[in-house]
């Protein structure tokens, strides 16, 4: 439900979920998705606008592209919360 250009925290999913303080089982359950899923993965970062993988990684890198694809722009590895996270309220 994360819309195209926006982002939303590991927290925020799972207090969205209905498992506060359950970040960390979010990105455990997003790196098990298939390879050919069409879950917006990518669109959920670190409390810290940062994104979780290893930078320079593979995977980091895709997930870079795909935001930056989106209109996100992330200067030093992180991006700013305040413009890009996704208001849920």
């Amino acid at each position: 439900m994360i819309p195209t250009g926006f982002v939303a925290t590991y927290g925020q999913v799972a207090a969205l979920a209905g498992l506060p303080g359950r970040a960390r089982l979010v990105g455990h359950l997003l790196s098990q998705l298939p390879k050919n899923s069409r879950l917006p993965w990518f669109r959920v970062v670190n409390a810290s606008g940062k994104i979780s993988l290893p930078p320079g990684s593979a995977s980091y890198e895709k997930q870079k592209q795909k935001l930056q694809d989106e209109g996100v722009v992330i200067l030093k590895g992180r991006l700013s919360l305040k413009k890009y996270r996704w208001n849920t309220l």
